[in-house]
């Protein structure tokens, strides 16, 4: 028989040996539970760059898409404008192209399916309202959390006709009240073309004494008054 003292020592050395056997199973069994995960992440991974150029591809698509359909809108919306402003048989067009993952749109009108120069059609008059329908979309894409919605249209009618600004302050005030936003327009035509559509109507005129004189005109009776 082997001597006590060395019995004990032989019974504590198995004990420690036996405890990190265990320890090293149970590192052994968390690698194991780790590299299961792995394996279902990787798998994961896989599958997802097996597809991932098609659905690439298809947001692509898809963006292409729904940006399309927003100039379609848009054609629609200022050829309506410009026919009521201008009772001509106008229509807007917006052709878009896509090149190195970015867009560009080309606007330009057509008459009897005949192009016209955009910044000449009409005397201007087509610039003019074609610059305030783009401006009034372009305030709809604004985060109503960070901007407020108002729009200030300085001489954006200065092309066209006085007989003709009855017709824009119509659609501008129209569109600004269904967008929910308020317009400030400025404008030297005579305050009269403003009176039927506009909510308010201020006339500036020169004061040599203190620079600028302010006047709430009401209607055309307001006119005759402050005429005399």
């Amino acid at each position: 028989m082997m001597p006590e003292p060395e019995a004990n020592a032989a019974k504590n050395l198995l004990a420690e040996v036996r405890g990190r056997l265990d320890r090293l199973q149970g590192k052994r069994d968390e690698l194991v539970t780790r590299q299961n995960a792995l394996d279902v992440r990787l798998n994961e991974i896989n599958t997802y760059l097996a597809i991932a150029d098609s659905v690439t591809d298809a947001l692509e698509q898809l963006s292409n898409d729904v940006f399309q359909q927003e100039l379609t809108v848009i054609e629609s919306t200022l050829t309506k404008a410009l026919q009521e402003v201008l009772d001509q048989p106008v229509v807007f067009k917006a052709t878009a192209s896509f090149k190195r993952d970015a867009a560009s749109v080309e606007f330009s009108i057509e008459r009897d399916g005949n192009p016209e120069d955009i910044m000449r059609g009409q005397g201007g008059s087509v610039a003019n309202v074609v610059s305030v329908g783009l401006r009034m979309f372009a305030i709809t894409t604004l985060d109503d959390r960070r901007h407020r919605k108002f729009l200030v249209l300085d001489e954006q009618d200065c092309w066209l006709h006085p007989d003709l600004v009855p017709r824009l302050v119509k659609i501008v005030h129209e569109a600004g009240t269904a967008l929910g936003f308020q317009v400030l327009m400025i404008s030297h035509h005579d305050v009269s073309n403003f009176l039927r559509h506009a909510d308010r109507v201020y006339r500036l005129t020169p004061d040599r004494g203190d620079g600028v004189g302010l006047e709430l005109v009401q209607n055309d009776a307001d006119l005759m008054v402050s005429d005399e």
